[in-house]
């Protein structure tokens, strides 16, 4: 028999009592994962005698670790002909990982997902992370249930961020109150990293709003955000002259931007919630600073917290050095009626400079009833996503306002997973009757995949894997352990849809902004989801919502799975955006990576409908109180250069106030030169300053800001297919 080259790069005689013992180790998991019995010893000793005739016959001068388990690994899928259970067993004894070749692509960011996340920059770090995505993602799926991991890669669902599946939940938006109160430890334990005391000063307040996003950013896959940002700051920055809160403001924004250190090298993907005023539930609610609830209000604080309202916008609206917006924190701006009145037109008036110079602010609107202004605390997070926490869901709620005995808002999500709804329609073939059992078909597996998710992040959570957010900090007062940072019973698990346009335009023959059929249908469609949504909710105990998903990457993912699935390439393309025609012909040549199609996204139209901005929205809108609990987001794609601010402010108060819209951005391109570095609006072949033809494109890809050398080419093509308005 020929040597054995170890993974441990040793060469050892053959021996096959060690297939044996790995067979018999390695399949214990299958009883933890999948109930089914571990492989008995017999068994394993007969694989073991087959595999080394295998070996014999081929008679190579030395055999790899993993060329014997590719030997067993057939051995075992030829019995599971007969046997399912070894199917499962051969899942177990894969290896997970990449060829030679795959990594090399890697390295100089080709192959593997690199067009996955339109953040992350060519370095090394994005190369180890694509390296370690490829191993965690193989192995959520190798511990998956077949028919659970078989429905993310066919296409029936997407499964975000599959690479944290095992270890992580999903975003986070923070109480910064906590931090304020108890200091901070970054690493959930202070046995690697400094602890700081509560901040006493403003640079270090502010500073430690900055750190908890860094650190959060380790134990979560998404985005992490902060509600009331600017009113939880305010009791520090009494006494201040405006220059030196200016000055925090613009440290802040620059430590979020150049901490390029997270997840593979990208900055933290972050957002802060800006409150103009202070909203009326937090009005009489004590204020708290440096380790101590104080006597005064947070109500006693608005001149602080509109000065730091103003100072983040003014920065903003500045931009960096260059000249260029910054992608992060996303900047979510509190619209509410008691605080848009004349006392505030200064302050919304600078948010839409911002907006007609950059286009980087959002409108977080509270006015729709579903938001529950008013009556508990709401925010919108990552890119499109909404929490809210009130005395009717939450009994600890007031408790939570006021900070009692430590209890915080903690406020986010597990997982998420989107459902494929054109697919849907595809499969229902016009048929009314067949698309709510097809939903409920689709989603009960969803929720399976969500049970699966559970279960791994309670063993984190039993081996203290998530550190920060399972910290108790210690009352600075009683010395009392509090409730951990994160109340994980409390975060969401979201149920996403993608391509409602396309499932509506394949069943009724027409695009939302076609016909008010199509409309109709989709709306009915999306009822009957939430419906299935609350009806597994109460079956499962699981805290589901529904959402309208960014899907960066999954609406040209599950574009390519139906082109490519030869029962529904036909009826996708017929419906799938983007240049099909390529698509196609790429598909035929074996080539199904970054091809240029996409589904829209979410329940938006058609992004090159060439319909009035009031039509749109008077669609758009009707989905919003549906998908409230999750989150929904509203485009506008601007044409001009230089829209008039008081323009958008007009049309942002028409929006706001007379429609259901919940949250939406104005979205303007820019082209950036690689030669003289200046920055222009509008997307252009030159730079118009110095002619050089050497230029780069930013754009919104979602609910994001990012340099378009990183999108996919589905995402390139739809930033092409967009219809921009002007005012």
């Amino acid at each position: 028999m020929p040597l054995v080259r170890t993974t441990d790069n040793q060469l050892i005689p053959f021996d096959r009592s060690y297939i044996v013992r790995s067979l018999v180790k390695e399949t214990q998991l299958a009883e933890e994962y999948f109930g089914v019995q571990p492989i008995k010893a017999y068994e394993a000793e007969e694989i073991a005698a087959e595999a080394e005739a295998r070996i014999r016959r081929m008679d190579p001068p030395f055999v790899s670790g993993a060329v014997i388990r590719e030997v067993v690994n057939n051995i075992l899928l030829e019995r599971a002909a007969k046997n399912p259970r070894f199917y499962l067993y051969r899942n177990l004894y894969a290896r997970v990982g990449l060829p030679v070749y795959d990594a090399h692509e890697i390295v100089f960011w080709r192959g593997f997902e690199a067009r996955e996340n339109s953040n992350l920059e060519r370095n090394r770090e994005t190369a180890h992370k694509k390296m370690s995505d490829k191993t965690y993602k193989e192995l959520a799926l190798y511990l998956m249930p077949p028919e659970l991991a078989d429905g993310h890669i066919s296409g029936d669902y997407h499964i975000h961020d599959l690479e944290y599946f095992v270890d992580s939940p999903f975003c986070q938006n923070w109480d910064l109150r906590i931090f304020l109160y108890t200091g901070l430890v970054v690493d959930g334990s202070g046995h690697f990293t400094s602890v700081a005391g509560p901040a006493k000063h403003p640079e270090v307040a502010i500073l430690h709003s900055a750190k908890v996003l860094e650190a959060a950013q380790v134990n979560f896959s998404g985005g992490q955000g902060f509600m009331y940002w600017n009113m939880f700051l305010a009791p520090y920055l009494e006494g201040l002259s405006y220059r030196e809160v200016k000055q925090l403001a613009q440290m802040f924004v620059y430590e979020i931007t150049q901490m390029y250190v997270a997840r593979g090298g990208q900055p933290v993907f972050s957002n802060i919630q800006l409150v103009p005023g202070i909203p009326e539930i937090w009005r009489d609610v004590p204020a708290v600073k440096a380790g101590r609830k104080l006597s005064d209000t947070y109500g006693d604080f608005e001149d602080e917290a509109r000065a730091l309202f103003r100072a983040v916008t003014e920065v903003a609206l500045e931009g960096d050095y260059m000249g260029k917006p910054f992608n992060f924190p996303k900047r979510e701006y509190h619209f509410s009626p008691d605080l848009i009145g004349s006392e505030y037109e200064e302050e919304w008036l600078l948010v839409h400079r911002e907006i007609a110079k950059f286009g980087g602010s959002y409108i977080d609107n509270m006015v729709p009833p579903y938001r529950m202004y008013g009556r508990g605390v709401s925010c919108y997070q990552c890119c499109a996503y909404t929490f809210t926490s009130g005395p009717e869901s939450d009994p600890k709620f007031y408790d939570k306002l006021y900070l009692e005995g430590g209890e915080h808002f903690s406020l986010g999500g597990k997982q998420v997973v989107t459902v494929n709804l054109p697919r849907i329609a595809y499969r229902a073939n016009g048929n009314d009757a067949l698309v709510p059992e097809l939903l409920r078909e689709v989603v009960s597996k969803i929720v399976k995949v969500f049970e699966v998710k559970e279960k791994w992040l309670r063993k984190q959570l039993e081996n203290y894997g998530i550190p920060f957010a399972q910290y108790r900090p210690r009352d600075p007062v009683t010395g009392e352990k509090l409730p951990p940072l994160v109340d994980m019973d409390s975060l969401v698990y979201t149920i996403g849809v993608l391509g409602g346009n396309e499932m509506a335009q394949y069943h009724t023959g027409y695009q939302l902004h076609e016909s008010k059929e199509a409309v109709r249908f989709l709306v009915k469609t999306i009822l009957q989801l939430r419906e299935i949504v609350k009806e597994l909710r109460e079956e499962t105990g699981l805290p589901l919502v529904l959402a309208r998903t960014p899907a960066e990457s999954a609406a040209q993912r599950l574009a390519i799975a139906d082109l490519v699935n030869r029962k529904f390439r036909e009826k996708a393309k017929s419906v799938v955006k983007g240049d099909v025609e390529t698509a196609a012909a790429s598909i035929a040549a074996g080539e199904r990576r970054n091809l240029p199609v996409y589904y829209s996204n979410g329940t938006h139209v058609y992004v090159g409908a060439r319909i009035p901005l009031a039509r749109k929205i008077e669609i758009e809108q009707k989905f919003f109180p549906i998908l409230g609990e999750g989150g929904n987001m509203f485009h506008i794609w601007l044409g001009e250069a230089h829209p008039d601010p008081e323009a958008l402010w007009r049309l942002t108060k028409k929006i706001a106030l007379g429609s259901q819209i919940g949250y939406f951005a104005y979205t303007k391109d820019f082209t950036i030169c690689k030669s003289c570095h200046r920055v222009s609006p509008l997307l252009n072949e030159s730079c118009p300053h110095c002619g050089s033809k050497a230029v780069t494109y930013w754009s919104r890809i979602t609910g994001y800001y990012s340099n378009v050398e990183g999108w996919n080419s589905g995402k390139l093509r739809e930033l092409r297919d967009r219809y921009r308005i002007s005012l």
